[in-house]
């Protein structure tokens, strides 16, 4: 006797499940592979990630246009 039964909803579970694994193997590989480039030195932890702060030189420009 075979008790297994795989409606569709468990495929797409199972898909959902490896797309979403791909996805945090991916971001994870990224993170941890540029970490390892900045400790080796071949990239510059300045120029690593834009800054979103807003600096206060631009907050003048734009008030002054107002």
């Amino acid at each position: 006797m075979n008790f297994l039964y795989f409606d569709p909803g468990l495929g797409a579970m199972i898909v959902q499940g490896v797309v979403a694994a791909a996805a945090g193997i991916l971001l994870f590989s990224k993170n941890a592979l540029h970490k390892v480039k900045t400790m080796l030195g071949l990239v510059k932890e300045d120029d690593a990630y834009d800054s979103i702060d807003v600096d206060e030189e631009d907050t003048d420009e734009t008030n002054d246009k107002e």
